[in-house]
């Protein structure tokens, strides 16, 4: 039987173009990008909320292929990046392959045919390779606090922010401070007349080296590209360090994440001078537990009349506001949820799919061990790519991951073509060994060896398994993803 297309793609954001960047690299031109949103961009589409921004400098966090020499600020605003999307499509050709509005609600191995059945709104199509680019943040989490149905008042969820809601004259109150809540609490702090912040857990935040790129500067990396390419490395090399020393070998480096942990520390006493709100907003984990993020403006939003930080629990929420467990309430006009994402429950995988002998993804890896060879394919499910899989996440930025699985990609077809194949599967020794190998590599890091009891971590699944990140430099995970050995998979 002959598919529909060649290649299926769930997702138009950087990950899915990505992929079919490379797949088009290999001669592989008939390709559907299935999109849920309205537009592309991922992330960067459905996010639009004030003081939006990347939290990795922009050398870094954008293809080491594609440079952008115009960014405005080392740290590029969110709608740089949506603009940057939008480039990356037009030049490579992607746009005629995209769908948008379209929601795949299942997928399913035909073992017969050799192909997979992807069924979405309209209908099914079928597809002999099947790519999954839903991102690690894409299943929003909304918290289910008593009462929360009955506030009369407006809701807002960050991904799914209200344009020109302005805050003026109002009582706001937002629960959560992840990195999401360090850029937003700023910008509601100016505009309302008061805001109260629900802190379940603080977060570590150190300085933020930003600053705007002259235009003197912009065209000399469009003129000559190797002087963006030395700052990308550099910028990289920093993330590297912080990355490999402070986290994966704390075991062996101590010392260095007890000096980043020093200076959030520094940081938060420089910036909030209430002796009792600095020592709310200092984390009892250790450095690197939770993601950690870059502000030089949240700490001294505290220092603000209007602003209060509420550390007690959410008791219940009544029509006019917040009843905490130790029996205050604190009335509230506007409601903010940065309550973050729900990876392991519903994120691994996005929807339902199923592989051979009828085995559910989903369902296998939570009675199971989260798993993915080379954080991209898993066996019994021939032909699948899954970009966001479990210890798939290399370094601090996204893009490290992208272009590792882009690496990974080129081999694997290519030596598909070099057989005269069309199905791939990855071995179970293999897939075996990998598990192996990056759970005895974990045992070093901060998440086994440090104290992350209190940190309500992403990066812990519900087996309590730091499952997402790859426990590798960034330079060994590019090598081994584009040297793993191709006896790690059947051909037929």
């Amino acid at each position: 039987m002959r598919p529909d297309h060649d290649v299926v793609i769930v997702g138009a954001g950087f990950g899915g173009m990505g992929a079919a960047i490379e797949l088009k690299r290999l001669g592989i031109d008939d390709i559907a990008i299935l999109e849920r949103e309205d537009d592309l961009g991922g992330t960067w589409h459905v996010n639009h909320y004030p003081g939006l921004a990347v939290d990795i400098a922009s050398v870094t966090y954008s293809y080491s292929f594609e440079p952008n020499p115009y960014w405005s600020r080392l740290f590029a605003p969110g709608v740089e990046l949506k603009q940057y999307a939008e480039h990356v499509a037009d030049k490579y050709d992607l746009k005629r392959h995209m769908e948008f509005g379209t929601v795949v609600r299942t997928a399913e191995w035909d073992d017969s045919e050799q192909l997979w059945r992807v069924t979405t709104g309209s209908g099914v199509r079928t597809c002999r390779y099947f790519v999954t680019a839903t991102g690690f943040l894409s299943q929003p989490h909304t918290p289910d606090f008593p009462g929360i149905d009955s506030f009369a008042g407006t809701i807002i969820h960050t991904t799914a922010w209200e344009d020109g809601h302005e805050f003026a004259g109002e009582r706001a109150a937002i629960i959560g401070t992840g990195a999401t809540a360090v850029q937003l609490i700023p910008e509601i702090a100016e505009r309302a007349d008061e805001l109260t912040v629900f802190q379940r857990t603080p977060i570590w935040v150190v300085p933020k080296l930003d600053f705007a790129i002259p235009p003197g500067a912009q065209k000399i990396f469009a003129r000559v590209p190797f002087t963006q390419r030395i700052a990308r490395m550099v910028n990289t090399s920093l993330l590297e360090a912080l990355m490999v020393f402070g986290v994966l070998h704390f075991r062996q480096a101590k010392p260095g994440n007890r000096l980043a942990a020093l200076v959030a520390k520094a940081h938060l006493r420089a910036q909030v001078r209430d002796r009792a709100t600095r020592r709310a907003l200092t984390p009892s984990y250790d450095f690197g537990c939770k993601r950690p993020t870059f502000s030089n403006t949240y700490f001294r939003t505290f220092n603000k009349p209007n602003v209060s930080l509420q550390t007690s629990s959410i008791e219940r929420v009544e029509p006019d506001g917040i009843v905490t467990a130790d029996g205050e309430k604190v009335l509230v006009d506007t409601l903010v949820l940065a309550t973050g994402f729900n990876l392991w429950d519903v994120n691994f995988p996005a929807f339902q799919i199923i592989g051979r002998d009828g085995r559910d993804l989903g369902k296998w890896w939570r009675d199971n061990r989260f798993q993915a060879y080379e954080g991209i394919t898993v066996p019994a499910f021939p032909n699948l790519l899954s970009l966001n899989s479990p210890y798939s996440y290399s370094g601090l930025s996204y893009f490290t991951t992208i272009e590792g699985q882009m690496k990974h990609m080129r081999r694997l077809f290519g030596e598909l073509k070099r057989r005269g194949a069309t199905t791939f599967e990855v071995t179970t020794d293999a897939n075996d060994r990998f598990l192996a190998e990056v759970t005895d590599n974990l045992q070093s890091s901060v998440f086994y060896n440090g104290n992350c009891a209190s940190a309500r971590s992403y990066y812990f699944n519900q087996h309590g398994e730091a499952a997402l990140l790859r426990p590798n430099s960034t330079l060994s995970t590019l090598r081994q993803m584009e040297r793993f050995p191709v006896d790690a998979y059947r051909y037929s």
